[in-house]
């Protein structure tokens, strides 16, 4: 799952939406803080944060052959 975070819009509400798909087996989730240029990840074990642009971002099981930068995700988010 990946939300990114829009002007005005409430973070809780969002983390309450990745809390449930976590809960119903959702490998992983990622919130896109446009704002702040950050990256949470969340997971059913572990929550991490990414700022560093050369940041390289876990992504799921099933996508294992991706790999991705935070600079990579804020790039393609700016074009």
């Amino acid at each position: 799952m990946i939300e990114i975070l829009s002007p005005g819009q409430s973070q809780t509400k969002v983390l309450v939406k990745i809390l449930h798909c976590l809960k119903y087996e959702t490998e992983m989730c990622w919130l896109i803080d446009p704002e702040e240029s950050l990256i949470f990840v969340y997971s059913s074990d572990s929550t991490q944060f990414f700022e560093a642009e050369d940041s390289q971002l876990p992504v799921p099981e099933f996508a294992k052959a991706v790999q991705l930068t935070l600079g990579n995700v804020f790039g393609w988010l700016n074009e």
